[in-house]
Order: structure tokens, then sequence, then C-alpha cells
């Protein structure tokens, strides 16, 4: 079954699935901040454009563009920055 999800009044918007593979959602966030919490390990790839991200324990932003990945632990916050809309993957482990 696939489940749509929508935050941020709209502005991040994601399809979810899950398989034999496990948890995945593909979704889209316009330009701006957000601040998303996890519940298990994430592995965020960029799509399309590109993400700014502050990752639990970090000090500096680091951007990441398509084909990159970045991983949040379980039970953390991690924020973003969006100064255009882009495109992710992210599997739940």
């Amino acid at each position: 079954m696939i489940k749509v999800n929508e935050y941020f009044e709209g502005n991040v918007k994601s399809m979810a699935l899950e398989n034999e593979d496990g948890r995945a959602t593909v979704g889209v966030m316009a330009a701006g901040d957000f601040e998303f919490g996890t519940s298990t390990v994430e592995y965020m790839t960029v799509v399309s454009g590109k993400m700014t991200v502050l990752l639990p324990g970090e000090t500096e932003w680091k951007t990441y563009v398509p084909f990159q990945t970045f991983v949040v632990p379980a039970n953390q916050k991690f924020k973003l920055k969006m100064d255009q809309p882009a495109a992710y993957r992210c599997l739940y482990k």
C-alpha cells in the first residue's frame, strides 16, 4: 500500500511504501527551513536539487547534491535549509 504524507503546510510531500526491502519514501521539499525528527536510522539521498543539512551533534551545515546520501541516527532531530525545491529518497532501517 502506498501512503501519502504532507508536512509544513504542504511544503514537504512524500509517498511511502513498505516491501521486502523495508520502508522507503520519495518526496519533494519546497524552498524553506525545516526540522525533522527520526524514530529509526534514516538514509536520505538527494535526487534533484540540493539540501543543506545540520546533522545531530554537528556544528557546520553541509550541502548535499544529487546522488549524495547522509545518514541520520534514530531518535534524533536534524535541520534542513532549502534555497530551492529538491527531491529525495529516504530509506528507513
